[in-house]
């Protein structure tokens, strides 16, 4: 299945990538990429891209912003160009904005002699990875970009990110094809950024497990009953502090969220829950798959589970803390053209000189090997 393996926050910036820089990122790319299939084959090649900061350490070398939002969808970009017109049996699907909902569609007509089976778990898992990051960990950032990275086994990689249109900043989700059997239960391998939201609603996490199972449980039960729960007055009513993060260390500090934690189902909500009952999930993962459950059907259910039934929230934000050529704003200083046809020149007599014996010169990819073992 899956393992969501990092998380890096970006500031937004606005601007294109310069167009003498683009091909040269995508040659860039294209050498390190076959370089490091070459040596270290496509699973690890895979590895490194769900690794946020090898990710990062990646778009640094090939030039672009070093802490951009545009670092992940123009490297993502130079990355598909690149795989995608080479033999080494890895390809890119999605990308930014309209192009990321044409990710099935490419998946389907994959070039690879993969089973059926096997190109419905990948729409599956490209489907979920982003479900989960925009549906079941509701961060404050909605998704705008989606590259799904798979080998001709199979096996794949997701790097996602959405955006906050307050903060202007966007964050970026890693995923692996690897480990961990369940989408719905911290599939976390780690988490990167730079601020944490102290109002995420994180259902991922074991320490809401409990609310997770009352969901399931209400929505196979007869669906009539979560009517009621909306209809009637809940009787224990809720102080300020019961709000407070903190409440459990007997503070007198009142934390208000952001917003107000108001069920609201409407119509479209209520058909979901009655199109669930149908189908009876056996799990949150199945209950969370179903198509048309999304942000607010799953709040909604917690909220409930909390309210009526006396499960306990838990809100917390599952993140720890988030230059070879320059960048093409001049950060930390600017592109030498030159230098950096060179290093691509470098590259690519690396990789052909590897494939007859010498070796010596594939020792520059150990550069980006130390950021990844840092």
């Amino acid at each position: 299945m899956a393992y969501k393996s990092g998380i890096c926050n970006l500031p937004l910036h606005n601007g294109t990538c310069p167009r003498w820089l683009f091909p040269r990122m995508k040659r860039l790319a294209g050498a390190i990429s076959e370089a490091l299939v070459y040596e270290y084959g496509q699973e690890e090649f895979l590895r490194r891209l769900a690794d946020p900061f090898w990710f990062q350490s990646l778009a640094c070398v090939i030039g672009y912003d070093w802490h951009s939002s545009g670092t992940t969808t123009v490297t993502c970009g130079a990355l598909k160009q690149a795989l995608n017109n080479q033999n080494l049996g890895i390809s890119i699907a999605g990308g930014k904005g309209k192009t990321s909902r044409k990710t099935l569609e490419e998946i389907e007509s994959t070039n690879f002699d993969l089973s059926a089976s096997k190109i419905q778990k990948l729409k599956y898992s490209s489907r979920m990875s982003a479900k989960v990051d925009n549906c079941l960990v509701q961060d404050g950032y909605q998704l705008y970009h989606h590259s799904l990275v798979y080998d001709e086994n199979g096996n794949w990689a997701v790097i996602q990110q959405g955006m906050n249109s307050e903060t202007r900043y966007a964050r970026r989700y890693h995923w692996l094809s690897y480990n961990v059997v369940d989408f719905a239960e911290e599939p976390h391998n780690a988490i990167c950024c730079d601020n944490k939201n102290n109002s995420t609603l994180d259902l991922t996490s074991k320490n809401n497990n409990e609310i997770k199972k009352i969901s399931v449980d209400l929505v196979n039960d007869d669906i009539r009953h979560l009517t009621k729960c909306f209809n009637k007055k809940i009787t224990a009513q809720k102080t300020l502090n019961d709000f407070n993060n903190n409440h459990r260390k007997n503070t007198k500090i009142v934390t208000m969220l952001p917003r107000h934690n108001i069920i609201d189902m409407g119509k479209r909500n209520i058909e979901m829950l009655k199109k669930a009952h149908e189908l009876q999930p056996q799990n949150y993962e199945e209950l969370a798959a179903i198509k048309g459950i999304g942000a607010k059907t799953v709040r909604s259910l917690a909220l409930i589970s909390e309210l009526v039934y006396g499960a306990e929230i838990q809100w917390k934000d599952p993140v720890k803390f988030s230059f070879a050529h320059g960048g093409k704003d001049s950060i930390p200083f600017p592109i030498d053209r030159k230098h950096y046809d060179s290093t691509i020149e470098i590259m690519k007599n690396a990789v052909m000189d590897a494939k007859i014996g010498d070796k010596e010169k594939l020792t520059a990819i150990s550069r980006l090997r130390g950021f990844y073992s840092s």
